[in-house]
């Protein structure tokens, strides 16, 4: 995985089981409630991330004492409700579960603060929060934008007031960050909820977290919560946070699509985050899910249920708001459409979901409908199935997650993958784990070893797809000569590479219609392929085309870097070579049965030069990977070449 995108295969199968980090929206809520409580707290299976780091900086900066432990556990000695730094500028990323209770906390803390983010914090609304703390008496002021951050908070004046009212339909972290920041009054409070109360999950887990450091709020329904005056935090020694159910819902549904059986540990059915009854939406699809205390499983529907297949659902997800960012991926996979309800607070977070979960559904060939506040995914049909695509992340932690399931029915490239960090850093590292990927043999070496002719022979033996990635450099060589681009101008090879226009078709190569499969075997088109191979722009621009050919049942793939570049996770690597002298020899064959003069001594030379030139080149130079098998075919016949390579393939453990 480079910083700039990830390439995921296309995959097989999904099973296994995996530990889930800790939740990020019980993470932060601890956290913060440590810091606010008198004595000292252990936090246990606290989520590592960039939201959480995001909290423990604000809190250091407050003058909180924060010690690391060992297993991702943090030692907070509370400040008993008022922070020893009464002046600071906090940074807060695009952390919301960091920047709305701590906007609300601060507002009562006494203290003159700044509270600042990234560009797309600053677009994110919370007004309604400012709003509902100056009826308290908190002096907030927007620095930019008004409605939105960055904030200053100052002391606030005195306040006789005892109740409150906050909207509740555009993010229900204006209403936790309310009813954690009111112990600090000292005095009753009640906190009115104007409007329908959406992801009341969200708010459960807020009370569950208070309840735990001794406040218990008082509620009548969803439209009512009481703070009873002297509330106040008080430590309860040692807190174990739950495995995150929002990233549960990935792996979930990585069962349900890719066989199964899928477990997810950390996290129960009896979970006090709403998260868990994904699992409900993925059953009601057709899946399988079994449960126990601490986990939860998932599978394909049986055969004989819908012929295998997860069918379409519509569903109001008031109580899975993030969750259900992955049933519109996991559609893709289902019979007729599903339709997703209620989920306009999609529009106000890390990006406007909505449209980018719309956006990026339509790359893959699915047809997309969309409204205020829902989404509807008609997946691809026919023959053709998912498209190959380039998935745009918008610095959006669960696009990223959630579109790694497409993998299951095409290969993808999903862009900043780092992303996941926000909630999830080894997220990639343990999809890998848990899938099986389509198989490729790696079959790399020196012009005329016969690398071609014995993997075209072993993909026909096996049935699979087969890779000359010589042809696609040759064809760009071609491409540009005939678009009077220089062999030598990098960038204008690397747009003509980015957009070529070629089919395979058995023996056929067309290019932008025309048949070509002779012209690009001329030595002129050779040398100049070996020319722009050696330019990194042009590699970079093939190298997600390559893998494109990675489909089912498996590739055979043939060229100088695919077990070390294109393919680095082939379970069978072939390097062949031959001597310079019999190379030359079976060139000039070549080119005397198809009528072309050739000079043994000249093509002997020219051979010399080309893998000078192909081990020397800067980006992906031909060489031997240490885990290739030599293959040196000097006085080897094409049959036995063939042979040992198919001895190769069937000494690999199969895997899933």
């Amino acid at each position: 995985m480079s910083g700039d995108f990830i390439d995921l295969p296309q995959l097989l199968a999904a099973r296994g089981r995996v530990r889930l980090p800790g939740s990020k929206s019980i993470s932060n809520r601890v956290l913060l409630l440590a810091a606010l409580a008198a004595g000292r707290t252990e936090l246990r299976e606290l989520l590592v991330s960039d939201d959480t780091a995001r909290m423990l900086d604000a809190l250091r900066t407050l003058g909180v004492e924060v010690e690391r432990l060992a297993d991702n556990a943090v030692s907070i000695t509370g400040c008993g409700g008022m922070f020893p730094v009464r002046q600071a500028d906090l940074f807060l990323g695009n952390a919301g579960t960091a920047f709305r209770p701590l906007t609300a906390v601060l507002a009562f803390a006494g203290g003159n603060y700044r509270l600042a983010g990234v560009p797309r914090m600053h677009e994110r609304p919370i007004a309604d929060l400012v709003d509902a703390l100056r009826q308290l008496g908190a002096d907030i002021s927007h620095l930019g934008a008004e409605g939105f951050p960055p904030l200053a908070i100052r002391a606030p004046a005195g306040c006789a007031l005892n109740a409150v009212s906050v909207r509740g339909d555009v993010s229900s972290q204006f209403l936790t960050g309310l009813l954690m920041a009111l112990p600090l009054r000292g005095v009753e409070t009640t906190v009115e909820v104007d409007g329908e109360l959406i992801s009341k999950p969200y708010v459960d887990i807020t009370l569950a977290s208070m309840a735990s450091f001794g406040v218990h709020v008082l509620r009548d329904g969803w439209r009512c919560f009481t703070v009873p005056a002297g509330s106040s935090y008080r430590s309860p020694g040692v807190v174990h946070v739950e495995g995150d159910a929002s990233s549960a819902s990935y792996f979930l549904a990585l069962g349900a699509i890719g066989g199964g059986p899928l477990r997810v540990e950390g996290v129960g059915l009896d979970s006090i985050q709403g998260d868990v009854r994904f699992a409900d939406a993925l059953a009601s699809m057709g899946a399988r899910i079994t449960s126990g205390a601490n986990w939860i499983e998932a599978s394909s529907p049986l055969p004989d249920v819908a012929r295998g297949r997860l069918q379409g659902i519509e569903l109001d997800c008031n109580h899975i708001p993030d969750a259900a960012m992955t049933l519109a991926t996991t559609a893709l996979f289902a019979e007729g459409p599903t339709t997703l309800r209620n989920i306009a607070s999609w529009r106000v977070k890390e990006t406007d979901r909505i449209a980018a979960m719309a956006t990026e559904l339509r790359k893959l060939g699915a047809v997309v409908e969309q409204g205020s506040d829902f989404i509807r995914v008609f997946p691809p049909v026919g023959v053709q199935g998912l498209r190959p695509a380039a998935i745009d992340t918008y610095d959006d932690h669960r696009i990223a997650m959630c579109f790694s399931l497409a993998a299951l029915g095409t290969p993808l490239r999903i862009n900043d993958p780092r992303t996941v960090a926000k909630t999830f850093p080894d997220y990639f590292k343990c999809f890998a784990k848990l899938t099986r990927a389509v198989p490729v043999i790696a079959i790399d070496g020196t012009s005329a070893s016969g690398k071609g002719t014995v993997a075209a022979r072993v993909a026909q033996t096996l049935g699979w797809h087969y890779l000359d990635s010589g042809a696609l450099y040759r064809l760009t060589a071609l491409a540009a000569r005939r678009g009077g681009v220089s062999w030598d101008d990098e960038a204008g090879v690397a747009a003509i590479a980015a957009g070529l226009d070629v089919e395979f078709a058995g023996t056929r190569i067309t290019l932008s219609g025309d048949e070509v499969a002779d012209v690009i075997r001329s030595e002129e088109i050779s040398a100049a392929a070996s020319r722009v191979a050696a330019l990194p722009a042009v590699r970079a621009a093939l190298l997600f085309r390559q893998r494109v050919f990675r489909r089912p049942p498996g590739l055979v793939a043939d060229g100088r870097d695919m077990g070390s570049v294109v393919f680095p996770d082939s379970a069978t690597k072939v390097f062949l070579t031959a001597s310079v002298e019999m190379r030359a020899r079976r060139r000039h064959k070549q080119l005397i049965e198809k009528g072309m003069a050739a000079s043994i001594a000249a093509l002997s030379l020219d051979l010399r030069e080309r893998d000078e030139r192909d081990s020397q080149r800067s980006v992906a130079p031909m060489q031997q990977s240490t885990d290739a098998e030599l293959l040196d075919t000097t006085n080897l016949t094409i049959e036995t070449a063939v042979a040992r390579v198919l001895d190769w393939v069937n000494k690999v453990p199969k895997s899933g």
